[in-house]
């Protein structure tokens, strides 16, 4: 069995001082340099006043240390996703107070973090975290308003574990890089707990682009924490780095994806099924379409009159999270992903599943991804989708009547769906938006069909 470290154990445990922790381009930070910058930031806690410290930072160093001070020094870390300022003004009543990496002009106190890149003279203590201590993370899915959602320190902890025992063996020995936000669940267990508590090296600066990733440094093996949207723009053009194992979350990963990231790095991503509120609940590593997903020990997953429910060592609440989507199980415990709940809606007194309006288009040729929702005009509700399309149908689509080439789309969909399901507005554009987590927002969607048709 493979041991971790508690979170707790970051900075006590005998490891030593030379222990590298960091690295960004040519600067590396170890366990020494840690435990001064978590002691000085940690002192410094204590003396301020409020509770809940928001944190928003770049570099990931910054961040473990802003994190480690702030458990210390018995404060909450607030986590909501973001550093926009204009944002963080509205949302002040979520924290007392900031840390940044960077200056941010809210009218909140604030503090600037920074590493003072020494090592002690002398051995550091640090106060004990309490057995309650928590994260509190904010999400805010399709409607774009803040939920809280609190995370125990022992189920990040216990998160990690079950990682370890899935990956660690293939784990040992590498570095860690990743296109994802500690900010985020995510990557606060994949990018931040799962490396410290296996004493892995992780990169302190995000991969938002494949050139640097095709950039990073030979001679080392590489875990790269990515998300769906990132494996979609890889460029076969650059050289590929030695990635030796690749996770993705957040969303649903196609499999020309999963082909593609294979046939550049040479290997299959493994996928992790979850949520926020939930923690991971299974995985599944694909070599071929039809692959199942394989619950992590100690998940059950139990309908309810007609609801799925995720019971789970890292679920607190011992009646389990309502999930919102379909499974359909097969004898082995395995299962697929069907419609989401909350995804179906009434036109002329129809119930119409958005789910299955994106499914039928996706068959049509040439259509490469796809995202329906209803559309409001002149009194009237619609079908709306947003289309990606292939290179060849995309050049049809502008060179000819684009009114003809969106008929021929209606007719090809008779079969299939109720006439008032079948789309009568239809956007073209070259990716469909996510953000920062992969997830698409409604409001953000919605936005495409503010003009009139």
């Amino acid at each position: 069995m493979i041991r971790t470290l508690p979170l707790a154990q970051w900075l006590s445990s005998l490891r030593p001082d030379d222990t590298p922790v960091a690295w960004h381009g040519d600067r590396a930070w170890t366990l020494g340099e840690l435990r001064y910058d978590v002691a000085t930031l940690q002192s410094a806690l204590k003396t301020w006043q409020g509770q809940r410290w928001a944190l928003c930072f770049d570099n990931s160093y910054l961040f473990i240390v802003a994190l480690l001070a702030t458990l210390h020094a018995g404060k909450t870390p607030v986590m909501l996703g973001h550093s926009r300022v204009s944002l963080l003004e509205q949302q002040k009543h979520l924290f007392d107070g900031l840390l940044s990496d960077t200056e941010l002009n809210i009218t909140s106190p604030t503090a600037v973090v920074v590493s003072a890149h020494r090592v002690s003279d002398v051995p550091l203590t640090f106060a004990d975290i309490s057995e309650a201590a928590h994260i509190e993370l904010f999400t805010s899915g399709s409607t774009g308003q803040p939920r809280r959602v609190v995370k125990p320190i022992a189920c990040l902890d216990r998160e990690a574990e079950l990682l370890a025992q899935r990956f660690g063996k293939r784990l040992a020995g590498c570095r860690v890089v990743a296109s994802v936000v500690p900010q985020h669940l995510y990557g606060l267990t994949f990018r931040i707990f799962l490396p410290m508590a296996l004493s892995l090296p992780l990169s302190a600066t995000m991969i938002y682009y494949a050139e640097q990733l095709a950039a990073i440094a030979p001679g080392h093996r590489y875990a790269f924490i990515s998300s769906p949207a990132f494996l979609k723009r890889l460029d076969h053009q650059l050289a590929p780095p030695p990635v030796d194992l690749i996770i993705s979350a957040g969303g649903k990963l196609p499999w020309r994806d999963v082909e593609h990231a294979f046939h550049w790095l040479g290997v299959w991503p493994d996928e992790i099924y979850g949520s926020t509120e939930t923690g991971i609940l299974a995985w599944r590593h694909r070599q071929r379409d039809a692959c199942g997903w394989v619950p992590f020990p100690g998940v059950t997953l139990r309908e309810h009159h007609g609801v799925f429910h995720a019971i789970s060592p890292l679920i607190p609440e011992p009646q389990g999270i309502e999930l919102d989507d379909m499974l359909s199980f097969d004898e082995q415990g395995m299962f697929t992903i069907g419609a989401r709940r909350g995804r179906v809606v009434k036109i002329e007194e129809k119930r119409i599943s958005l789910e299955e309006v994106e499914q039928r288009v996706l068959a049509l040729e040439g259509v490469i991804d796809a995202a329906a929702l209803p559309v409001y005009r002149n009194g009237r509700q619609g079908i709306g989708v947003l289309l990606v399309l292939d290179e060849k149908t995309r050049c049809t689509w502008q060179q000819h009547n684009g009114k003809a080439v969106e008929l021929s789309w209606r007719r090809a969909l008779i079969p299939w769906l109720e006439p008032v399901a079948i789309p009568r507005y239809w956007r073209i554009l070259d990716e469909i938006p996510v953000n920062s987590m992969n997830k698409r927002v409604v409001t953000q969607l919605e936005e495409f069909f503010h003009e009139t048709s």
